[in-house]
């Protein structure tokens, strides 16, 4: 499709949605020619959100910054779109952001979020460690190079000691996932760095400290990522609700501790990477259900990006990752609620189990089983 028909296309597509209530969340999206011809560079839209080749949930998929030309292939036979990747320390400059972009794009491919996994959970700014400043100033540079590259989404966890698990179990068909159980095998993680009970780093931390180290860092961050054009989404506590390790999960862990921290930030470019797995962990504790979360961060145009994952049962009693359709969670009404609040963003599988035939196997699994839900979640009834 050439451009000029291509942005006819858009206009007519998105006045009728408009005129359908589709897109009422979405303020200016009237101004389609501008915004759409911007969307195909991966500009946000006012949602903010990103559009592929067509409006609506988009589909993206996790992919090493080697990945090879059968991968990508792979994902295009999928109708994936966006990729979600990263580069090691070394890759962390300029010239390799646009390289990488440049190689996705050769094959249909954009670039949604590009991580930096240095900068994600930052146990010396979420406790004010030693060492704090120069993590933060690295955090900075690295949001600059975002904006520099014309990358435009980041997620940014805020966990001071990782992400905690159990050794992991078997569900249906002898499939093995990750598992939590709050015991003596349960631990902390993040890259080559493992935390454990009962203190983590030596004391208990109060939630005022917690408070006010966020606050400390958040004040940094927003006036960069506003002049680089990044939007940064804050991904849930995993597991959330709980204090482990004798840090409290109070602030990314709730929906009331999210509803404050984004106050805090008072930007339109802090917002939630919402993970529906670790929102199921949480349960009732977290205050809303995912549901009710979907709608009320949709509805502040504060959701730049979700996970879709489902789990087991929540916390206390623990959890095992599962398929997207054997959880406890129906995921046709994650998926309803994103539709209903005219979400553009991208949806990606997590933590995906693993299966007979590798990876590709289970990605083709939950891509299908997405997709699907997307058809039917737009479908009138």
């Amino acid at each position: 499709m050439n451009e000029p028909n291509r942005r006819a296309f858009f206009q007519k597509t998105a006045t009728m949605l408009a005129a359908s209530g589709v897109l009422s969340a979405r303020a200016g999206v009237s101004e389609a020619p501008t915004e759409f011809s911007r969307a195909e560079e991966g500009f946000p839209l006012a949602v903010p959100g990103y559009f592929g080749s067509r409006p609506g949930i988009q589909i993206g998929t996790q992919m090493s910054p080697n990945a090879s030309e059968e991968d990508m292939q792979f994902a295009r036979q999928l109708g994936v779109e966006w990729v979600m990747t990263s580069l090691p320390e070394e890759g962390q400059n300029l010239e390799s952001y646009l390289a990488l972009k440049k190689r996705f794009a050769e094959h249909g491919l954009k670039i949604y979020r590009l991580a930096n996994h240095r900068c994600h959970n930052m146990e010396e700014v979420t406790l004010n460690l030693p060492g704090r400043d120069a993590k933060i100033e690295e955090y900075l540079r690295y949001i600059r190079l975002m904006g520099q590259a014309g990358i435009h989404y980041s997620t940014y966890a805020h966990m001071g000691n990782g992400i905690w698990s159990s050794p992991p179990e078997t569900i249906r068909g002898g499939a093995r996932a990750r598992a939590l159980r709050l015991n003596g095998d349960a631990a902390g993680y993040w890259i080559d760095k493992t935390w454990r009970g009962p203190l983590s780093h030596g004391r208990r931390y109060t939630e005022e400290e917690l408070w006010e180290n966020y606050t400390y860092f958040i004040r940094k961050v927003v006036p960069v990522a506003e002049e680089s054009g990044v939007y940064i989404g804050i991904h849930p506590d995993d597991p959330p609700v709980y204090d482990l390790g004798g840090i409290p999960r109070c602030i990314f862990g709730n929906f009331e501790g999210y509803k404050r921290a984004l106050e805090i930030a008072d930007s339109p470019h802090v917002g939630v990477c919402l993970c529906v797995g670790c929102w199921l962990e949480g349960g009732e504790r977290m205050g809303k259900s995912v549901v009710e979360a979907i709608r009320y961060f949709a509805g502040q145009k504060k959701l730049f990006k979700v996970h879709f994952r489902n789990i087991t049962e929540p916390l206390p009693q623990g959890f095992v990752e599962t398929f997207l359709d054997d959880g406890y969670m129906n995921m046709y009404l994650v998926m309803r609620a994103l539709h209903e609040m005219g979400y553009t963003g991208a949806v990606i599988s997590d933590h995906i189990p693993g299966m007979v035939g590798g990876h590709r196997s289970a990605e083709a699994f939950a891509v299908g089983y997405m997709k699907a839900l997307i058809q039917a979640a737009a479908t009138p009834a």
